[in-house]
């Protein structure tokens, strides 16, 4: 997962501001690198560099992006170093000058590869299927032949995108001189929603972005979410274009988004994460009053942040005290997105600190979005007893993740998943619980289908059922992704691999 933003301001406005303002509200999406693009005329201003957005764009650099249209971009440590050339956007000069900010992941990045070398006499510089995509996007306007560029042009070119590239991908795009583009997969797997802000003088600006809260934190109104398969158009002049550019267009939007990527106030595909996440919480309370009825909690414990909201409805479903028992240190990033598991562990005690009172003889719930890996429920449960705890039990709030996620989400190697090849029981044991339980898939499918009543086939699950739902997931790439994206391999190599957002 990445964040991306693309925009397109009133004349004489600088984008820069903008983009700026929403990395920042959608840094929770990747925190490894930044990057912002912009576009003056028909000149390229462009910044990007490893770190925070915060610490990548002083006022010096901001000075320097000009131009009333631009892209963002803040990225997801995974597999391969964290050189600054990974960053993004990425830009190529031909044709009339493209940039491209990417969240997802091809899963046919090999033979595009092969392809673009071979059959578009195109150089890749980077390892990146980021890069990959952009390079696809342009060759396609190239072989349109046309000097003066329209939106048909942009939209066949898009169509020949979809026809190539399998995967998750959600991108925003800018053409030099031209305007912003924004697409997504036929499936819909990433998020990607517009919006639009009427200014003075009658000009209509346009945003488009990875979650509903950068949009609405530049005062923008949210319009829509971009359709699987669809293409939207912001040009210089302040119009909007949109065409569905697939055959057979199907939403499936990711379930992690919910469980744990998004931010709680943002809304996705129509459904608020904040709710989702209530439901999920209402769901599992009903599982643990069904089977662990013999059990008698003290109190009900979240493990901070992303859990908080599931773990209210289940304390209130239960009759006990809800309670904060870990306090965060909120000048630590987000263990789950940290690139190797020595990172993870090395953080998870500096980022959080029991309060041994809410732990002191009592028999505690704590409650979590999900347990992927496991090193850190292993280390929390243990922070737990060290606080006085009696008996600790964990209830997550997403079904066991037993098979890699290639859409995007660093969970490339099986055997790296704590629940792969265990049961509930086994899993409690490898963590130092007292007992495990898990939602089941089907609640959390409805726990997301009942904010949008048209998700029919729902969500993107893969993680947790092994349903790939490209199609073009086989055992070979499976053991591709395992060997280049595992945790030893990102502490073993230092040259760049191929990437997940």
């Amino acid at each position: 997962m990445c964040g991306i933003v693309g925009v397109v301001t009133k004349p004489q406005e600088r984008a820069a501001l903008s983009l700026y303002d929403s990395l920042l509200m959608i840094q929770h999406r990747g925190q490894d690198a930044a990057g912002i693009a912009t576009c003056d005329g028909s000149r390229l201003y462009l910044e990007k560099d490893n770190g925070l957005v915060r610490d990548v764009f002083n006022q010096s650099q901001m000075s320097h992006l000009l131009g009333n249209m631009g892209v963002g971009h803040c990225r997801y440590p995974t597999a391969g170093s964290s050189n600054c050339t990974e960053a993004q956007p990425f830009y190529v000069n031909s044709p009339y000058g493209l940039v491209l900010a990417h969240n997802g992941n091809l899963t046919n990045t090999k033979e595009l590869t092969e392809e673009l070398f071979t059959n578009d006499l195109r150089h890749l510089n980077t390892n990146s299927d980021s890069e990959v995509l952009l390079n696809i996007f342009a060759h396609e306007l190239t072989v349109r032949g046309r000097l003066r560029l329209s939106e048909e042009d942009v939209f066949a070119a898009i169509t020949k995108v979809h026809e190539r590239c399998h995967g998750a991908y959600a991108a925003v795009g800018m053409i030099l001189g031209y305007g912003v583009v924004a697409f997504r997969d036929p499936k819909g797997i990433r998020p990607l929603i517009i919006g639009k802000r009427q200014d003075p003088g009658g000009f209509t600006s346009y945003m488009a972005a990875s979650e509903s809260v950068a949009l609405t934190a530049n005062g923008y109104t949210v319009m829509r979410d971009v359709e699987p398969g669809e293409c939207v158009i912001f040009d210089l002049a302040g119009n909007f274009y949109s065409r569905q550019c697939a055959e057979n267009p199907k939403l499936y939007p990711c379930l992690f988004e919910y469980v744990y990527l998004a931010r709680p106030d943002s809304i996705i595909d129509g459904v608020s994460v904040y709710k989702s996440r209530l439901r999920m919480g209402e769901y599992l309370a009903a599982k643990i009053l069904r089977e662990w009825q013999d059990i008698h909690f003290d109190v009900v414990i979240p493990i901070p942040d992303t859990s908080r909201t599931s773990a209210l409805p289940i304390a209130y479903a239960m009759g006990l005290k809800y309670r904060e028992g870990f306090i965060k240190n909120r000048y630590i990033g987000r263990t789950f997105i940290m690139p190797g598991q020595e990172e993870r562990r090395s953080n998870i005690r500096k980022k959080l600190s029991p309060i041994p009172l809410e732990f002191k003889d009592k028999t505690v719930l704590l409650v979590d979005d999900s347990i992927v890996r496991g090193n850190t429920s292993q280390q929390i449960v243990q922070m737990a007893r060290d606080a006085g705890a009696k008996k600790v039990y964990v209830a997550s709030a997403a079904p066991p993740v037993r098979y890699p996620n290639v859409y995007g989400i660093d969970m490339p190697a099986s055997y790296e998943l704590i629940a792969h090849g265990r049961n509930a029981t086994q899993v409690a044991k490898e963590i130092g619980a007292d007992g495990v339980i898990y939602q089941d898939l089907k609640d959390l499918e409805e726990s997301v289908r009942q904010g949008n009543e048209s998700l029919i086939d729902v969500c993107e699950g893969s993680c947790f059922n092994g349903d790939y739902i490209t199609g073009n997931v086989d055992a070979n790439y499976l053991r591709e992704i395992e060997i280049s994206r595992n945790d030893s391999a990102k502490n073993q190599f230092q040259l760049p691999l191929p990437m997940v957002k």
